[in-house]
């Protein structure tokens, strides 16, 4: 059973806490008093700077001062604006501080006045409203910040992160903490803007409803126990069409990778060239050269690794990778039930002839055109892997795996897990949701350069066991 974080996009956020208003007739600044305290506990003793914006999550900033001032905390506000004009709740807060006594400071040369500071400063200065890049004196303050060296919460997200995207759109807060308030939103699960936010808390808010969104991010997936009976017939018989000359290694990978994972039978459909040399370094599958048909009792067909091209006639579930990848035929493949597709970017643009996604925005937006309303499963590979397709809406991403992982092979031995679960009876997206998981959470197990697909697969008995 696969499980979700939804990841919400500003438009998102803002109509939940807008149900919660109205249904339960509350005003945006009791949402406000909520996350300024929940934000509030996240700091340690000590002095506080607090930089204000003149929008809501400068209204956030001031809230959290001024409760910060009522337990006896020594809090300094700071505004980047020479005469800011509060706007909604934050001009009440504003009003609310000063009644306290309170001030709201200004420096022509924010560098030199981070310089006296001490202890945590508080970030409210852009938030859930932000779509373009900071300009003017706001990139001034948020550049001496992050050359200060001082520790930052930042109030919902860094200022400077547009919630709705991965990206950096100019400059950016580098917090140290982020109290997200309510529910997580793109930006603090999707690299690289993730990495701008630090440790991550979500700060509870009265919502009336549980947040949903068209984005969600993988959790560990919950695998069912095996009764005590079971037999290797039991758990599918996947069979791989793979390895030509040359190219053997791909195709013991992706058995490996079907192996691994638990599937009961592995047929590997090799090229005569090279069906000695593969039966050798894989004893545990069956090794047969290819004679143009598959054996009797397979449940699932993986196709492609080690250079294969042609796709055998096969009514049954299905994962094409690799070589069988060919050029416009995404389509094709995203309109057959029961199949899942597992390009790299390269191998995704030929596939659909649209350009070669770079930014994880475009790899997002793009998974969602070529596949929303398919029932066939896109995996878009690479750092944060995209899944899409397989008759839902939602996109799920990948958090598991780093750097490492790039290294020829493993999207083989990945092909062959994504097979191997398949064949186990889970449905094609929660097979290749599974196996995507494990795959990345094998190498997070390994950190650093140097790994090779054999290493992903020795860590997967215990890591599935876990």
């Amino acid at each position: 059973m696969t499980s979700m974080i939804p990841l919400l996009s500003a438009d998102e956020m803002q109509a939940v806490e807008r149900q919660a208003m109205e249904a339960w007739g509350i005003s945006s600044l009791i949402l406000q008093e909520h996350a300024a305290l929940g934000a509030l506990a996240l700091l340690p003793a000590g002095e506080l700077h607090v930089l204000a914006g003149p929008g809501n999550n400068g209204g956030d900033a001031l809230a959290l001062a001024r409760l910060a001032r009522l337990q006896g905390r020594e809090v300094m506000v700071w505004t980047y604006l020479d005469r800011p004009q509060w706007l909604g709740d934050a001009a009440q807060q504003e009003r609310l501080w000063r009644g306290l006594g309170g001030e709201v400071c200004t420096a022509p040369d924010p560098e030199a006045i981070m310089k006296t500071w001490r202890g945590w400063v508080v970030d409210g200065l852009f938030g859930l409203g932000t779509t373009r890049p900071l300009e003017g004196p706001a990139v001034r303050w948020v550049e001496a910040l992050n050359r200060s060296g001082l520790p930052v919460l930042a109030l919902d997200l860094p200022s400077g992160l547009d919630p709705s995207s991965a990206e950096l759109p100019g400059t950016v807060v580098r917090a140290t903490r982020t109290a997200c308030f309510g529910a997580l939103k793109l930006c603090h699960g999707l690299l690289p803007a993730r990495a701008c936010c630090g440790e991550i808390t979500v700060v509870p808010i009265p919502l009336d409803q549980v947040p949903q969104g068209r984005v969600g991010l993988l959790q560990r997936p919950h695998l069912a126990p095996r009764a005590w009976d079971a037999h290797k017939g039991s758990f599918g018989h996947v069979a791989i069409r793979a390895g030509s000359l040359g190219m053997s290694g791909a195709a013991v990978l992706a058995a490996l990778g079907a192996l691994r994972v638990g599937a009961g039978l592995v047929t590997l459909l090799a090229d005569a060239e090279v069906r000695a040399e593969i039966a050798a370094q894989v004893p545990e599958a069956m090794v047969q050269a290819w004679q143009g048909s598959l054996p009797e009792g397979a449940n699932v067909l993986l196709v492609g690794p080690g250079g294969i091209r042609e796709v055998p006639h096969w009514d049954g579930p299905m994962v094409v990778d690799a070589s069988a990848l060919g050029e416009g035929e995404g389509r094709r493949w995203m309109d057959r039930p029961d199949t899942a597709i597992t390009p790299h970017p390269g191998e995704f643009a030929r596939l659909f002839n649209l350009p070669r996604p770079l930014l994880m925005d475009e790899r997002l937006a793009q998974a969602r055109q070529v596949a929303t309303g398919k029932p066939g499963v896109l995996v878009l590979k690479g750092a944060q892997t995209v899944i899409a397709g397989g008759a839902c809406e939602e996109l799920w991403i990948n958090p598991t795996g780093h750097p490492g992982m790039a290294t020829g092979g493993s999207g083989d031995l990945l092909a062959g897990m994504v097979a191997g679960f398949r064949a186990q009876g889970l449905p094609m997206r929660e097979a290749v949701a599974t196996a995507t998981w494990f795959h990345g959470a094998a190498a997070d197990r390994l950190p650093g350069p140097g790994l090779i697909p054999t290493d992903l697969a020795d860590q997967l008995p215990e890591l599935l066991r876990g």
